[in-house]
């Protein structure tokens, strides 16, 4: 295999050290997630994607590493950081050789735990926070269902009232982390005449009657992420199940929404900024002509054109993170960086393996995989079309 595939060093170079939104903190776990991913990661990736799951002891080398605390007061077990440490996190693991370990990594913590630390009673975060911010439990999300992808309202699951707390029936599809999960955070009617203002959120652990989970097999890309489909057959909840307020689930979604889509985008600067650099060395390595491919005229202007969308993209994000972190509103700064940073890694990634010629074709090559895998990140999170939406509501037009 050509050193073009596997120089991670050369990729974090052009990482986005040294800019104004960082401190010396941010860039401390910066260089503990590259020595993580360089010694403990990039070794199995090939194994991880051919197993479809990266290993859960992985979640507790995470936990003890700190990559799951800044989402979490000091009172429950975390260092109560901001969206700051879960850019740099999102970034450094779209550098891996397998962006397995950033999906599954993220589901569990800027995915599924910001449900219960905005939501959960004191009782539920004492309960649950440690041992998720450890890495010795694992948490995963269900929203999406065989019916309902993008609108939420349209969900079909239904948790009725019961003598000793609920009854949860319906099924989830698409959901990271469902194989190896030990906790899930689950959406469902409480009020179904009430469309999406009658949704209300529910703690689901693993081993509850009536759960079924099935693998989902077949993915295009993101292949060391595991994927299922979840079946609940009249699933009895305790009282304490319901996270948040009763029918207010659909708002507490949507609050959630802005950090998985933030994380998201930064993921999808971390994976352009991977391709480029893998691609950069393979022209320069490539003989065309009397010289190499890095030569023509065309390949420069290509590349050029490239880090220039990937530096537009990286500066939206990080202006974005910045009015998050000063508390600003968002809504429509968000799904601008996230709509723009997916659309615009995909781009990037396409033109790399253009630039790759048939060799890009192959699996020899880790442009192949970054192709396959930034796919999902215009649909995950909210699709590319949903975020327009968003932000023409925004601008009332």
């Amino acid at each position: 295999m050509s050193s073009a595939t596997d120089d991670r060093t050369t990729a974090a170079s052009t990482a986005s050290l040294g800019h104004f939104l960082f401190a010396e903190e941010h860039e401390q776990l910066r260089r503990t997630v590259r020595q993580f991913v360089a010694r403990e990661v990039d070794p199995h990736a090939d194994e991880w994607e051919e197993a479809g799951r990266v290993p859960k002891s992985l979640y507790l080398r995470g936990g003890a590493l700190g990559f799951f605390s800044h989402c979490v007061s000091e009172e429950y077990g975390g260092i109560g950081g901001d969206c700051r440490m879960a850019i740099v996190l999102a970034e450094e693991f779209a550098l891996a050789r397998t962006s397995g370990l950033g999906m599954a990594f993220g589901a569990h913590s800027e995915i599924a735990m910001p449900h219960l630390t905005r939501f959960g009673t004191d009782a539920l975060k004492r309960r649950w926070l440690p041992d998720l911010v450890a890495g010795r439990k694992v948490a995963a999300l269900g929203i999406t269902e065989p019916g309902a992808g993008s609108n939420v309202s349209a969900m079909a699951t239904v948790a009725r009232r019961t003598a000793d707390g609920w009854s949860l029936t319906g099924s989830k599809i698409f959901i990271t982390n469902a194989t190896q999960a030990d906790l899930f955070f689950i959406a469902a009617k409480t009020d179904p005449g009430a469309g999406h203002r009658g949704i209300s959120m529910f703690l689901v652990p693993r081993e509850s009657p009536g759960f079924t989970i099935e693998e989902m097999k077949g993915k295009l890309g993101r292949r060391a992420s595991d994927t299922g489909l979840l079946t609940f057959d009249n699933l009895p909840l305790t009282a304490d199940a319901l996270l948040g307020q009763e029918n207010r689930g659909f708002y507490q979604i949507m609050q959630c929404f802005e950090n998985e889509r933030l994380t998201i985008a930064a993921g999808c600067i971390g994976a352009a900024v991977a391709a480029l650099e893998r691609t950069v060395r393979y022209t320069q390595e490539r003989p065309f002509g009397i010289g190499h491919l890095s030569d023509m005229q065309v390949t420069k202007q290509r590349l050029a054109k490239s880090y220039m969308e990937l530096e537009a993209a990286r500066q939206l994000v990080y202006t974005t993170a910045w009015r998050v972190i000063h508390g600003m509103p968002s809504l429509k700064e968000v799904a601008m960086a996230k709509a723009f940073a997916s659309e615009a890694a995909f781009r990037i990634i396409d033109d790399c393996l253009q630039l790759h010629g048939g060799y890009g074709y192959f699996s020899e090559y880790l442009i192949e995989r970054a192709y396959r895998d930034i796919r999902l990140d215009r649909i995950g999170g909210g699709a590319t079309e949903v975020m327009y939406d968003i932000i023409a509501k925004q601008l009332r037009i």
